[in-house]
C-alpha cells in the first residue's frame, strides 16, 4: 500500500470518496525527515496494514492537511498517534473544533520541518485556500485539490464531460472552475505560484489524479496559468 515516490518520500492510495456526486480517489504522502521523524500529508483511511507500514518508516510526529476539505481521516490518525502534532490549513480549525491543532499552517514552514519541506499558501479565495508543499530531498511539489489530473479512462458519461469541461482531465490538469472564480484576490495566489515555480520541482504529487516523476514545474505552470 505504501510505496516510495522519491527519496525519503512515500505515498499510499486510499478509498474513493464522493464529492458532490463525483468519485474522488484519495492519496496521502509520508516524508521521512532527516532524524527519522515522519511528516504525514493528507492522511487516508487508516488500516492496520497501513499503520504497520508507516511505523516501520519511523515515528509519526507531524500531520498536516492541504486544505479544509482534507480532514475525513484526521481523527483516526490522531487517535492512533496521540503524541503527533496536527497542523491546520486556513479555515480548518474553525470548522473542526473536535480536534486539537498544534498550530495553523502559514506561508513559511514550521522550523521543525523547514530543512526538509517548504510551503506556500494559495490565498485570496472566499471559498477555500490551499497550502502547497515542496519536499526538498525528492524535489517534489505537493498539491491537494488545486491541481487535478484525471485520466479520461477513470470517468464515464456526463461526469467525464463535466470534468473535461472543467479542465481536470488530461496530462495538463487544472483547478475546478467554481474554485477559480472564488479567487477574488489573485495577487496572493500569484505570489504563491511564483514561489512554487522558484522551487523548480522535478516531481509532482497530487491527491486526485495522475502524479508525475518529471516535468513538474511546467505542469504546475500550465495548470495554474489561469492565475
Amino acid at each position: 500500500m505504501l510505496h516510495e515516490f522519491g527519496p525519503s518520500l512515500y505515498v499510499a492510495d486510499g478509498p474513493t470518496v464522493s464529492f458532490h456526486g463525483f468519485p474522488y480517489p484519495t492519496r496521502m504522502a509520508v516524508a521521512r525527515l532527516a532524524d527519522r521523524r515522519l511528516w504525514v500529508w493528507s492522511p487516508i483511511a487508516l488500516t492496520s496494514a497501513l499503520a504497520m507500514q508507516v511505523q516501520a518508516l519511523g515515528r509519526v510526529t507531524y500531520v498536516v492537511s492541504p486544505n479544509k476539505l482534507h480532514h475525513l481521516f484526521l481523527a483516526a490518525w490522531a487517535a492512533r498517534w496521540p503524541a503527533a502534532k496536527l497542523y491546520a490549513p486556513p479555515g480548518l480549525a474553525r470548522k473542526l473544533r473536535t480536534l486539537h491543532f498544534a498550530a495553523d499552517l502559514r506561508d513559511e514552514p514550521d522550523p521543525a520541518w523547514a530543512d526538509d519541506i517548504d510551503q506556500a499558501i494559495f490565498s485570496g479565495s472566499f471559498a477555500l485556500d490551499e497550502v502547497a508543499f515542496f519536499h526538498r530531498p525528492s524535489s517534489t511539489a505537493i498539491f491537494g485539490d488545486l491541481i487535478q489530473r484525471f485520466p479520461a479512462s477513470s470517468l464515464s458519461g456526463w461526469k467525464r464531460v463535466v470534468m473535461r469541461l472543467s479542465g481536470l482531465v488530461g496530462a495538463q490538469g487544472g483547478t475546478p472552475i467554481d474554485w477559480r472564480m472564488s479567487f477574488v484576490r489573485r495577487a496572493p495566489a500569484r505570489a504563491a505560484l511564483c514561489k512554487v515555480l522558484a522551487w523548480n520541482p522535478t516531481r509532482l504529487l497530487i491527491a486526485h489524479g495522475e502524479c508525475a516523476q518529471s516535468g513538474a514545474r511546467e505542469i504546475v505552470r500550465r495548470a495554474l496559468s489561469w492565475l
